[in-house]
């Protein structure tokens, strides 16, 4: 069965808060929740936090890919920035999670970047 476009964004949208709640959950920081609909079609959304260590930034990257395949059965398309952890990326297609340190948060300013998007900031 083909799900409709309503379906996707509905589980596009629990998935995000999903991954939102899983970072808060570990302390993540300044969790923005960037809706790019209809401003890209490089995703759907960009979930942006910041860390408070490099490994705090792994362990922040290992705790979302692990719930979300437990939750989801999805593994990320792609991962980058494991290595140096100043810049993770878990790459889901639809969803991108970028765990920053920072100071390279504040140097490539996303939210800046993508400002035409709708940003909401992550409260649980």
């Amino acid at each position: 069965m083909t799900k409709t476009t309503t379906e996707i964004d509905q589980k596009n949208t629990d998935q995000v808060n999903f991954i939102a709640k899983t970072l808060s959950d570990k302390k993540a920081e300044n969790i923005r929740i960037m809706d790019l609909r209809g401003v890209t079609t490089l995703a759907d959304y960009f979930i942006i936090c910041s860390s408070a260590s490099d490994v705090h930034a792994k362990t922040l990257a290992d705790e979302v890919s692990e719930k979300v395949k437990d939750e989801y059965s999805e593994k990320p398309w792609r991962k980058e920035g494991l290595e140096i952890r100043r810049w993770i990326i878990l790459d889901y297609v639809h969803i991108v999670v970028h765990i920053f340190n920072g100071e390279t948060r504040q140097y490539y300013g996303l939210e800046r970047m993508w400002n035409d998007a709708k940003i909401t900031t992550y409260t649980d």
